[in-house]
């Protein structure tokens, strides 16, 4: 007997009718979308009855870059995004120590641009807080670290400074290699970080995600129990499109790497690096950080390798993508575009709908090829929120010209390139409705898109960009999978970035679908259903449903 669940007395977000108020669902495909009226009459005793009252339904989120293994540790260990300077920083080390004398403190989220003082502490510091055990901080960016002796000790030796005075900070390979050897965790313990992080996403309305897993990063052993603990969930967690960020040279070894991780393998790439990040001053630039002159950053591929891995993987068949940060990244990408589609045309590129990660300066040649070649942008407006604007890290790393250009959404938009968003969690929370607000709010007036545009590249363009052969994933038909949040939100609006217009609207005769208003106080998740199964629920909204509706 087919499993039928009303929901009524709210808000649908739906483009099949502005003014519904209410959703059929049947054995996990969303059956009926309407008006109050019309839901009372279809109402039968086979059906279950959920009463919204008043809460909002709209399409779960999919989050277009994110790390399971590492967001689920974030949720466990030392978070030191709310530190402000060096001393508050060994201070937290200090009373994590404390709990636990002799374990290592792991530890990630400062921020040295967002501090009062922006001095690091030592190596030595940081092993007298932590009373000589090891200790492990990656920077909110996870592309350096500050590191005690211990750490120092068991992986490169730390030079020729003093025994105790080096500085505590790493990056770059050197950072790569003690990071592995600082998180090398059991497979339990990689197991209890995924299942939190996937159980974190779906109470924020999260039913889907691109995992961007790499050697870097976690390793193919910690991708085998992502993949182990997929297969035995089956529906019951959040979707996972499964990124793997390994250069390759040719179709056979593109097909042998993509045959190791089965069909949840999305594509070749992701975190696949062709430079670092602005935090760390890692990301590749076309001229020197204005707060480091002399530095303009890594390149970690060439424009050949880009162009060998994109024809190896279009000859194959596979999507691939590629992290660029910086201008100077971004032109070597562009460039190995240019190569690729002199060998295997431009069409067949398009075809295979390759990505571009993060894409945060982006110049008029390189959008030319991005466009030429159909690349997707895979973008985080969370990290302008953070970074953008007066003072900020962009403005400190580069000066106030460059920064300007940063993060150009709507002009990306405009062109003609897809744009799916995310959060590269753990470096920014997962919070989606803060990242459509970011849209509205971009430090370049220019890119800034509306909340609708935003909230479609945040769930109908992340499954597209992921490659999701689904009929309408990511909206709310009928014949759609009915893949949901439930939402508790104060108002209603229609949402735009221009305040020259009518940018606020709460009247729904304008046809427009709306959604929470973004600046009052946020919306609560109250349950999040992926194909009809419900992934979370709320207690607040325990006990809204009953069965059968005649009871």
């Amino acid at each position: 007997m087919a499993h039928l669940v009303m929901y009524r007395n709210g808000s649908v977000y739906s483009p099949a009718d502005p003014f519904a108020t209410a959703m059929l669902v049947e054995d996990g495909t969303v059956a009926w979308v309407g008006q109050e009226a019309a839901a009372a009459s279809l109402l039968d005793d086979r059906m279950d009855v959920v009463d919204l009252r008043g809460a909002l339904i709209a399409p779960a989120f999919f989050d277009s870059h994110v790390h399971l293994t590492e967001l689920g540790a974030s949720l466990e260990q030392l978070d030191l995004s709310a530190v402000r300077d060096a001393a508050g920083l060994l201070a937290a080390v200090r009373a994590q120590a404390a709990t636990a004398p002799g374990e290592p403190v792991l530890g990630a989220g400062w921020d040295e641009s967002r501090w009062d003082t922006p001095e690091l502490p030592t190596a030595a510091q940081l092993s007298a807080a932590a009373g000589g055990a090891p200790v492990y901080l990656a920077r909110a960016d996870v592309h350096s670290a500050l590191v005690s002796p211990a750490v120092l000790e068991a992986g490169i030796a730390p030079g020729t400074a003093a025994p105790g005075t080096e500085s505590a900070h790493v990056a770059g390979e050197r950072h790569a290699e003690l990071r592995r050897r600082a998180l090398d965790y059991d497979d339990d313990t990689r197991r209890r970080y995924q299942r939190a992080a996937l159980a974190h996403l779906a109470a924020r309305g999260v039913a889907g995600v691109a995992e961007m897993a790499a050697p870097q990063i976690s390793g193919a052993r910690d991708a085998e129990l992502l993949r182990e603990l997929l297969d035995a969930a089956g529906d019951d967690l959040p979707l996972v499109r499964l990124y793997w960020g390994e250069l390759v040279d040719s179709a056979e070894t593109a097909r042998a790497v993509a045959g190791a991780f089965g069909p949840r393998l999305a594509g070749l790439g992701g975190d696949l690096n062709i430079d670092g990040s602005l935090g760390s001053r890692t990301a590749a630039l076309s001229h020197d950080y204005s707060d480091a002159p002399g530095e303009s950053g890594t390149l970690m591929l060439d424009a050949d390798q880009v162009a060998r891995h994109l024809v190896a993987c279009t000859e194959a068949g596979l999507q691939a993508a590629f992290h660029v940060i910086g201008d100077g990244a971004a032109r070597v990408l562009a460039e190995g575009l240019r190569i690729a589609m002199r060998q295997v045309g431009a069409e067949r590129l398009q075809a295979l709908r390759h990505r571009v990660e993060h894409a945060e300066m982006i110049d008029d040649d390189v959008l030319g090829s991005l466009l030429e070649a159909g690349f997707t942008a895979s973008m985080q407006p969370g990290f302008d929120a953070r970074w953008g604007g007066p003072g900020g890290l962009y403005e400190q790393r580069l000066g106030p010209e460059r920064a300007t250009g940063m993060n150009q959404i709507g002009r990306l938009l405009a062109a003609g390139v897809p744009v799916c968003l995310g959060s590269d969690a753990p470096v920014l929370p997962i919070d989606p409705w803060a990242s459509v607000k970011a849209c509205l709010e971009l430090s370049d007036a220019s890119s800034r898109i509306s909340a609708r545009a935003a909230f479609v590249a945040s769930t109908r363009a992340g499954y597209r960009a992921a490659g999701v052969d689904v009929p309408f994933a990511g909206q709310l038909v009928p014949g759609a999978a009915a893949t949901f949040a439930v939402w508790s939100a104060s108002e209603l609006m229609v949402q735009t970035p221009d305040s020259r217009v009518a940018a606020w609207s709460t009247d729904a005769r304008a046809g427009t679908p709306m959604l929470p208003a973004l600046d009052d106080a946020a919306p609560e998740c109250l349950r999040t259903v992926r194909e009809g199964r419900i992934l979370f629920e709320s207690p607040a909204f325990q006990g809204a449903e009953r069965v059968p509706h005649s009871q």
